[in-house]
């Protein structure tokens, strides 16, 4: 999506009680750069979002701050505020937590819900039949947001936010490589298979080796174009 349509479909009309905070703010742009609508290196101007989210300029300079420490955001001096592209370091940091995170979810999450997982799947091998990468590249996300969802904990769920945020600026790198996002349909589509059958701690362990493959493919990808 194009930034100025992302930024002119934002508004306060949610009605969220958290609104005209930096905290609110930021998770409205997080959710925005998540949902692939607001692209790496897309300038995010200061006056059209404070307009478009009726927040003083204040008020958006903290949800920057907040948005900069994540890494999602990136400030250049004398240019303005830009959505971040991450690189080989910013890849590493995102597989570091997912390892720690995700597999544990699996294993031990007692808010499991496998027939949401296995919704997305489906979701997901619609969208390969119809060679619809974003659709897959969506529906990616939304079956590890599930896995974590498992853990029954809000902070979890916030965290993975973040992460998501960045790996999806991450996907944008892959763009040029469509084949990465089909071969993870079926990935998931065996871990659903794995947890119908009650066998959670292989498919944790079967988790973990999935996120290194996928960390590793992503690395050679990034180092090849560097």
């Amino acid at each position: 999506m194009h930034v100025n349509t992302a930024i002119s479909s934002l508004s306060l009309a949610e009605g969220s009680t958290h609104a005209h905070t930096g905290a609110w703010v930021a998770s409205v742009l997080r959710a925005k750069i998540a949902e692939g609508q607001l692209l790496p290196g897309a300038k995010l101007s200061e006056q059209a979002l404070a307009e478009a989210m009726g927040v003083s300029r204040n008020t958006l300079r903290e949800a920057f701050a907040v948005l900069d420490h994540e890494l999602i955001i990136t400030r250049i001096p004398n240019r303005g505020v830009f959505v971040a592209s991450p690189g080989i370091e910013g890849v590493k940091e995102i597989y570091a937590v997912r390892r720690m995170l995700e597999p544990a979810a699996v294993l031990w999450g007692p808010q499991l819900n496998v027939p949401a997982l296995a919704a997305v799947v489906r979701d997901a091998r619609a969208a390969l039949a119809n060679g619809d990468i974003e659709a897959m590249a969506d529906a990616n996300q939304c079956f590890h947001e599930e896995l974590v969802r498992a853990a029954g904990s809000t902070h979890l769920e916030e965290l993975m936010t973040k992460v998501l945020a960045q790996m999806r600026l991450v996907f944008h790198a892959m763009s040029d490589a469509p084949d990465f996002h089909s071969h993870y349909v079926q990935l998931n589509a065996g871990l659903v298979e794995l947890l119908l059958a009650g066998r959670r701690e292989e498919a944790s362990e079967t988790l973990r080796g999935y996120l290194d493959t996928a960390e590793a493919e992503l690395l050679s990808h990034l180092a090849t174009d560097d």
